[in-house]
C-alpha cells in the first residue's frame, strides 16, 4: 500500500511539473528596426518588411515584436538608438542602410544584424565576403554604387547637351567614395565634367543647388544621403526651381516631385530581409548566410516634373521605364 501511495505521489508531482512547463509562455522574438529616417519618409519600405514577415507566418505583437527606432535624419542620434536596442536585448537588429550598420557593428558583436540594404558591404568592412560574411552581419546589397554609372548614362540620354554634372552627396556616408568613383568612370567615358557638392546638413542643400547653378551644371545626380533622404521635398523642389534635370537613387524622391530614379527595388529588398530574420530565428548564423544581391531594378520617370522644367523625354527612353508618372 505504501509503495502504491509513493508511486501515485511521484505521478502527481510529475503531472504538476508538466502542467507548469506547458503553461510557460513561449518567448516572443524581438526585432529592432533602425533607420536614419522617419516613419513618414519610408512607409513603403516598412510595409514591405511587414509583408515579408506575414508571408513567413509572423504576426506583429503576437508571435513577433518589432522595436521601431527612427533617427529622423539626424545621424548623431543613431549610436544612442542602437545602444537602446542592445539594452533591450533584441534578438536581431534590422539595419535600414549603411549609416545604421556602422554604429550597430560598433555596438555589438553578438546580436545578429540584418542589412535591409547596403551599397558596398565588403568595402564598408561589414562582411568579409558576400559568400561568407564571417561575423554577426548579413543581409542584402543594394548594389547602388555600381548603378551610378547607369544613372549618368540615363541622364545623358535625356539631356544630350549634358557636359557638366553636379554630384550632390554626403561625403561621410558609407559607400559614397565608391559611388563617386563609379560616377567618375562613367562621366569620363561620356566626356562629362563633375562638380561635387557636399551636403552634411539640411541647410547645405540650398547651397549645393546654388553652387550647381553657378557652375553651369546641365543636370544633377544624387548620391546616398541620410540628409537628402530626410529632406526629399526640399531637395526635389530646389531641383525643379533651378530647372536642373536630376536623377535620384530612390523612388521615394519621385513621390516628392523628383524627375527620375534608377535603383534596385528597395521594397523588394526589405521584403526579402524578412527571410534573413526568419532563418536566424530558426538557428542559422549570420556568418553562414551569404549576402544577396538585388534581383529587381526600377527605372521611373515623372513626366509632370519633366514638363515643369521644359524637358522632353525621348520616346526610346520612355519606353524603357518600368513606371511613368503622368
Amino acid at each position: 500500500m505504501k509503495n502504491i501511495l509513493s508511486i501515485l505521489l511521484v505521478i502527481a508531482v510529475m503531472g504538476v511539473g508538466a502542467m507548469a512547463q506547458a503553461q510557460q509562455p513561449t518567448k516572443v522574438p524581438r526585432i529592432g528596426f533602425l533607420t536614419a529616417g522617419s516613419p513618414s519618409t519610408i512607409p513603403a519600405r516598412i510595409e514591405a518588411f511587414r509583408q515579408g514577415l506575414r508571408e513567413l507566418g509572423y504576426v506583429e505583437d503576437k508571435n513577433i515584436v518589432i522595436e521601431w527606432r527612427f533617427g529622423e535624419g539626424k545621424l548623431d542620434r543613431l549610436p544612442a538608438l542602437v545602444a537602446e536596442l542592445v539594452r533591450l536585448k533584441v534578438d536581431i537588429i534590422l539595419s535600414a542602410g549603411a549609416a545604421i550598420t556602422r554604429p550597430a557593428k560598433d555596438a555589438t558583436r553578438t546580436i545578429p544584424i540584418v542589412m535591409a540594404q547596403d551599397t558596398d558591404p565588403v568595402g564598408n568592412g561589414f562582411v568579409v565576403s558576400l559568400a561568407r560574411p564571417g561575423g554577426n552581419i548579413t543581409g542584402l546589397s543594394s548594389y547602388s554604387a555600381e548603378l551610378n554609372g547607369k544613372r549618368v548614362e540615363l541622364l545623358k540620354e535625356i539631356v544630350p547637351r549634358l557636359s557638366r554634372l553636379g554630384v550632390v552627396g554626403e561625403s561621410t556616408y558609407p559607400g559614397n567614395p565608391q559611388s563617386l568613383k563609379e560616377t567618375e568612370l562613367a562621366a569620363g567615358a561620356l566626356k562629362v565634367q563633375l562638380q561635387y557638392l557636399d551636403v552634411l546638413d539640411p541647410k547645405d542643400i540650398e547651397t549645393a543647388f546654388r553652387e550647381a547653378s553657378k557652375g553651369r551644371a546641365d543636370g544633377v545626380l544624387m548620391l546616398q544621403s541620410a540628409v537628402l533622404n530626410s529632406q526629399r521635398k526640399q531637395t526635389t523642389d530646389l531641383a525643379l526651381k533651378s530647372r536642373l534635370p536630376a536623377i535620384y537613387y530612390a523612388p521615394e524622391f519621385l513621390d516628392a516631385g523628383g524627375l527620375m530614379s534608377y535603383a534596385a527595388s528597395i521594397t523588394d529588398l526589405y521584403r526579402r530581409a524578412a527571410t534573413y530574420v526568419d532563418k536566424i530565428l530558426k538557428g542559422a548564423k549570420p556568418a553562414d548566410l551569404p549576402v544577396e544581391q538585388p534581383t529587381k531594378f526600377e527605372f521611373i520617370i515623372n513626366l509632370k516634373s519633366a514638363k515643369q522644367i521644359g524637358l522632353t523625354v525621348p520616346p526610346n527612353v520612355l519606353a524603357r521605364a518600368d513606371k511613368v508618372i503622368r
